[in-house]
């Protein structure tokens, strides 16, 4: 049962095969049992869950039933839950308990899904493989001695050992996509301003976007169907009517416009990725899909954009853990400098501090202009590539990431390696345009992540191309020996 979808799951539910009191309780025993190889939890809330399904069984009995209605779930440690711990994977936020929920959990709440706890992060979403965590490094369930990939990576790890069928994620850089595709599962980043942002803690505001990630295409379109949508309390949310994403799934791909960008298969990718990444194309033109070389000659510059305008903006967004008003305080400070000092220094882990002094350096005087206003010029020609190839073709694909998995510890040492590993997906970010991973076959048993990127608020076409994919292929359905 507990390696079934969530749409599958939502049938058993609906059948009464199983109610989810023990639908729950099958997950949360796979969590005491798995989750010490994985350290993919940082709270699990077993009475709140078991809760929540007693509720969830009652209000299937009357009839009010969501297709999600008692389906168990977890949200990424970054979204705000009222009376519990939200830590944002960081020392500083160790013992904050949230007065209030995120418009993301208070969704899912009306949808009478059952929390099974909170996943484990890159610390304030600033990492590549879940090795920044003050609650210590997730593993990938493919490989023990691998990252799952970050900043996400303990949602992806759980959804992929099948601890939990679904669960949130954050984007900013890549932070969805990247670990779904080294974990072997579906992820999907909707636009910029398609889900709203209210109570998820802010890294980069400009380019943070929630979504779901789990087994399947499918079940991403009904997570989504809850997350999408506009939110008086968040000023970025944009207004536009949400479709039902799970309607169009099943649409002909027959005429889709594929485009495959050319400064994405040429030098930095790994040759037996490219053969798999060849071979999915393969399958789309099977499908009916037609495919288009195209160009996004600024997405070279992508990365340098990025590492200039996330820190700037995480420099801004980090100044109010000043260890006053909520949060971590150093003990017996001498004065009110020394508490904002220490209280920081001890709170914050050395990546996240790396990123404050990048960006706080980029927008101090004199230097705005040269780095942090050029890095924006940049960013609206690289909207303008993607702007123009969407004249062209529908779709875009691409690698999600040019390796697999790498070894814990492997890019520790060296930031700018670790920073390439998302060179397919911040662009993407940069741009505000929705992007999925799913997964595409493997290298040595570990998973290679696809990557579909659409136009803006086109999350349906990306679902349908990419659940038409899975419809032909098994990669989705395999499972990581031992879980």
């Amino acid at each position: 049962m507990a390696h079934k979808t969530i749409a599958q799951l939502s049938n058993e539910l609906q059948t009464k095969k199983i109610s989810s009191v023990e639908l729950t309780q099958l997950f949360l025993d796979r969590i005491k049992r798995f989750d010490k190889q994985l350290n993919s939890f940082i709270t699990v809330t077993e009475e709140q869950a078991l809760s929540d399904a007693k509720k969830a069984d009652e209000e299937r009995s009357k009839g009010n039933a969501h297709p999600l209605t008692g389906i168990p779930f977890a949200q990424k440690d970054i979204f705000c839950t009222k009376d519990i711990k939200t830590s944002c994977g960081s020392k500083i936020l160790d013992n904050f308990i949230s007065p209030y929920d995120a418009t993301v959990v208070t969704r899912f709440k009306e949808s009478n899904t059952v929390l099974l706890g909170k996943t484990n992060m890159d610390e304030f979403a600033m990492g590549s493989s879940n090795e920044t965590s003050f609650y210590g490094t997730v593993k990938n369930p493919w490989d023990l001695e691998r990252v799952p990939g970050g900043s996400s990576g303990g949602s992806a790890a759980a959804v992929a050992a099948y601890l939990t069928p679904g669960a949130t994620g954050t984007d900013t850089g890549g932070s969805i996509r990247q670990p779904a595709g080294f974990c072997g599962i579906s992820g999907i980043k909707p636009t910029y301003g398609r889900v709203s942002r209210y109570g998820m803690i802010a890294f980069a505001s400009s380019l943070d976007q929630g979504g779901p990630m789990a087994r399947s295409a499918e079940d991403l379109a009904l997570l989504l169907n809850v997350m999408a949508g506009v939110d008086e309390k968040d000023s970025t949310s944009i207004d536009k009517p949400v479709p039902d994403y799970t309607q169009t799934l099943n649409n002909s791909l027959n005429g889709l416009r594929i485009g495959l960008p050319k400064e994405f298969f040429e030098s930095g990718l790994d040759n037996e990725i490219a053969t798999l990444i060849q071979s999915a194309i393969q399958e789309f033109k099977k499908l009916g899909a037609t495919i288009h070389e195209i160009t996004l000659p600024n997405s070279g510059l992508s990365i340098p954009a990025y590492y200039v305008i996330a820190p700037a903006e995480c420099s801004s967004n980090l100044a109010r853990y000043d260890g006053v008003r909520f949060g971590y305080r150093c003990n017996e400070p001498k004065d009110l400098e020394d508490l904002y000092k220490r209280s920081r220094s001890e709170g914050f882990g050395n990546e996240v501090k790396r990123r404050i002094m990048i960006g706080t350096y980029a927008l101090s005087a004199g230097y705005y202009d040269t780095y942090y206003l050029k890095a924006q010029k940049i960013r609206g020609l690289i909207r303008q590539d993607f702007v123009d190839a969407f004249k062209n073709v529908d779709i875009i694909l691409s690698p999600t990431s040019p390796t697999t998995a790498f070894k814990l510890g492997e890019k520790t040492s060296d930031p700018i390696s670790m920073y390439l590993s998302d060179m397919y997906t911040i662009a993407v970010n940069l741009a505000g345009l929705p992007g999925l991973s799913i997964p595409a076959g493997f290298i040595k048993n570990l998973p290679v992540g696809l990557q579909l990127v659409g136009n803006f608020f086109d999350e349906a076409r990306l679902l349908n191309a990419a659940h038409q994919y899975q419809q032909v292929t098994d990669w989705h359905t395999r499972t990581p020996e031992g879980f």
